[in-house]
């Protein structure tokens, strides 16, 4: 029992009214009891008028959904709803999801009256006679029987309970926050190394390309050594490009192995089952089409759920200080009692009382007001936490665009490149096939174009990647409006409706395979 001054009035059989003074003591501080602390209200921060970086499609105000709806990739939408049905991380957040749900039930029970039940049942035996000149011994059983209810309800004069309940239920919904969170980064993740893998593949079937014009390359001019038409140091530079381009190809397959592994970790798919499911899809790439991008900054606020749960876990410190502040003012609560006893040598009896309870602080060591300032301090915290996460969410905004304008500027010139090298690598085989070049001039050609491709193909997954990273940016979709959907239960295994469909995020495009056919030795 906190330290304080405690005042009972109890009215029984034998009690009377309660003393005036007490009554008008009771009577002033229930017109006084009101909240300590005013309404919470969302601090603003200051975010930018207008993005600063360019925007893709001129920035129309469609809803974020829209862009991933004209995607087509039935491997990558089964690999993100997979991911879902058995992510660790999504079963961590559900789980916190129940755990904050169990402290909001467990704040409001506090504001509801209480009431407890006991019984007893004694039995007792007596010795009588056993003294020096009395009659024969003897003994006496006596059979206890009692019952009884107490009921208790603390009266929330100054808002203790209430601001409790309140942090309770803003620490929920920052988790729910936070599942919608860790589903967004868990899409966001998958669809990222899927599209790495694809780019993967397409970079290992150039070099593996690459690879093989310069071991023929090698084989010619070790022929023309043998004639004696070229000279030992270029076959020393022969054989030294050739080991070259078979180290770049073995590292780009080892590369394509380790993202086949972080998807079977994201995934929890086995990697023969997975890798065969990847190998039914062609190593293509495409940009989305139709995407947009709201031009207003301050729709982050609405649309992130990590920006969402900060806000949340602010207005709960907030709270906290209410809590804090109340407790260093007076509680006041009803009790009351009754019981029925019997005994085999008495009749039955019945009691009963009523009345409050009130504490008064006196003296605690300042604890209560060091409990405040501690409250205080963690609120500036999370205040500083929310706007530190609101400027990290426009500057990922804000990146994401520069680079989506900077892949889309360089892809025409790549592009450019790609298709003069390949018209060039087609003139010197047309050549080469009339006998008017060397077959040496022939591989150098295919290799410049390889090369184009591949810088080409490179592009192509970046632009592909970014995309992804604004779809993260922007909030995957999220809404406020889709916050009240969250897994009732800690299973993370099925998702429920979150106001967006996570659907396939990436379309086939022009296959690498086949723009490298022309180059293949």
């Amino acid at each position: 029992m906190p330290a304080g001054i405690e005042k009972k009035a109890l009215q029984s059989r034998h009690a009377g009214n309660f003393p005036s003074l007490f009554t008008g003591l009771i009577a002033s501080l229930l017109m006084a009891g009101c909240m300590t602390q005013p309404a919470y209200r969302t601090p603003e921060v200051r975010m930018p008028a207008a993005w600063h970086a360019p925007q893709p499609h001129a920035g129309s105000r469609q809803q974020l959904a829209d862009w991933w709806a004209r995607f087509d990739d039935p491997v990558l939408s089964r690999l993100i709803h997979t991911a879902e049905e058995g992510s660790p991380s999504l079963a961590q957040a559900a789980a916190r999801i129940a755990g904050a749900r169990a402290t909001l039930a467990s704040s409001q029970a506090g504001a509801l009256p209480s009431v407890s039940g006991s019984a007893a049942l004694s039995r007792a035996r007596q010795a009588q006679g056993s003294g020096q000149g009395q009659g024969q011994p003897g003994s006496s059983t006596l059979t206890s029987r009692s019952a009884g209810l107490d009921a208790s309800w603390e009266i929330d004069l100054f808002g203790k309970l209430r601001k409790g309940s309140e942090a309770a239920e803003a620490r929920l919904e920052a988790r729910v926050a936070d599942w919608h969170d860790a589903r967004v980064s868990l899409a966001a993740e998958v669809a990222d190394n899927y599209v790495q893998f694809l780019g993967c593949r397409m970079l290992a079937e150039a070099y593996q390309a690459e690879a093989a014009s310069q071991a023929s390359t090698l084989r010619i001019t070790q022929t023309a050594i043998t004639a004696g038409l070229t000279a030992r140091a270029d076959g020393d530079l022969a054989a030294a490009s050739a080991a070259n381009a078979n180290v770049t190809a073995i590292a780009q397959g080892i590369e394509c192995g380790v993202l086949l592994k972080a998807l079977v970790a994201l995934t929890g798919e086995s990697e023969p089952a997975l890798g065969l499911v990847l190998d039914t899809q062609p190593p293509a790439l495409r940009d989305p089409e139709g995407i947009s991008v709201a031009s207003v900054p301050g729709n982050l606020l609405r649309q992130r759920p990590d920006l969402a749960a900060s806000e949340r876990a602010l207005a709960a410190a907030y709270a906290d200080i209410g809590q804090a502040d109340a407790d260093r003012y007076p509680s006041l609560s009803l009790g009351g009692s009754i019981s029925l006893s019997a005994s085999s040598l008495a009749s039955s009896a019945t009691s009963w009382s009523f009345g409050p309870s009130l504490s008064v602080p006196v003296f605690d060591g300042g604890k209560r007001k060091a409990a405040v300032a501690s409250a205080e301090a963690s609120y500036q915290e999370a205040l500083a936490s929310y706007q530190n996460a609101v400027r990290s969410a426009v500057k990922e905004v804000e990146q994401a665009l520069l680079r989506l304008d900077g892949a889309a500027r360089r892809y025409q010139d790549a592009e450019r490149a790609a298709q003069g090298y390949r018209r060039y690598f087609e003139a010197v085989e047309k050549n080469w096939r009339a006998g008017n070049v060397s077959l040496l001039d022939l591989e150098e050609a295919r290799r410049s174009a390889i090369t184009a491709e591949s810088t080409l193909s490179t592009l192509k997954r970046d632009r592909l990647r970014y995309w992804i990273a604004l779809y993260k940016a922007l909030g995957g979709g999220w809404s406020t409006q889709a916050q009240s959907a969250a897994p009732a239960s800690a299973p993370g295994a099925k998702p429920p409706a979150s106001g967006h469909n996570i659907g396939p995020l990436s379309d086939t495009l022009a296959s690498a395979a086949s723009s490298n056919q022309g180059f293949a030795p």
